[in-house]
């Protein structure tokens, strides 16, 4: 079984990993026998997920309460990941959030400005304090941006925002980080099953309707899952080894082809 163990003895730093496509990196990299600190603000979630988790192995996971938006909280995150292991192996920066669709004008500039502290000041904050230890192992960073970032979503203008400035965080520090010999790429997920697609869903009035719209707007008709997320990670992590400053999209091919898009007639 230890030959196919992909990430054994490494270990992971997962952020936002209690639920959705973090709780699906986690998963993953437990199932490879990695050590892997995953945090996330829900401290309820975080002990489920990581009694569940460690019931399963044959890695280890262990949850810390942390406020991404937060520099402190990220800097204690790091220090008791060390303290534990004494090393670091890759970071995947994944804590975000995806506020109600809604256009510019109701949004305000607080809304943006909270917005941006997690999606991407979030990442900042891991990548600085975690990029010293990484260096140490040759280690990487794995970046959770979104297909909006390179194709648009209507009423998403923070977030396709936020998430257009992880994918040129992910290349600059690509560039930056090659003489350490330390990978940084990203993935971007379109519709995946997650507790926060489903909550959009009900909140949007017709839960089928919507599900239906997010299945169909797939070449392959149908959502990603969580899993597969945790294993587009994994490649990067354990066998992406010339890869660096790239995206990977894990979108079933929504971005291709033509469709109804008539913005003006929607109605």
């Amino acid at each position: 079984m230890s030959n196919h163990l992909r990430y054994k003895d490494r270990v992971t730093i997962v952020t936002g990993g209690s639920r959705g496509i973090g709780f699906g990196v986690v998963k993953t990299f437990v199932q490879h026998g990695s050590k892997v600190v995953f945090s996330d603000i829900n401290e309820e979630n975080g002990i489920q997920a990581q009694a569940e988790l460690n019931k399963e192995g044959p890695g280890e996971c262990i949850f810390i309460k942390c406020d991404m938006s937060k520099e402190e909280d990220v800097k204690d995150l790091v220090e008791k990941t060390i303290e534990k292991f004494g090393r670091l192996d890759c970071l995947v920066n994944n804590a975000g959030s995806h506020p109600p669709h809604m256009p510019i004008d109701d949004f305000s500039a607080d809304d943006m400005l909270k917005l941006n502290s997690l999606n991407v000041m979030g990442y900042f904050y891991t990548s600085k304090y975690c990029l010293p230890h990484l260096r140490k192992t040759q280690g990487n960073i794995i970046n959770n941006s979104s297909l909006v970032a390179t194709i648009g979503q209507p009423g998403a203008v923070t977030y396709a925002t936020t998430k257009g400035g992880v994918m040129s965080m992910t290349k600059a520090l690509a560039i930056d980080e090659a003489e350490h010999l330390v990978r940084v790429n990203s993935f971007a997920p379109g519709n995946i099953v997650t507790p926060l697609w489903e909550q959009a869903a009900y909140a949007s009035g017709d839960y089928e309707k919507s599900m239906k719209s997010g299945r169909d707007a797939q070449l392959i008709g149908r959502f990603g899952t969580i899993e597969e997320c945790g294993l587009v990670c994994l490649f990067l992590a354990a066998d992406a080894t010339f890869c660096t400053g790239i995206n990977i999209n894990v979108s079933g091919g929504a971005e291709l082809n033509y469709g109804y898009k008539n913005r003006v007639e929607k109605n």
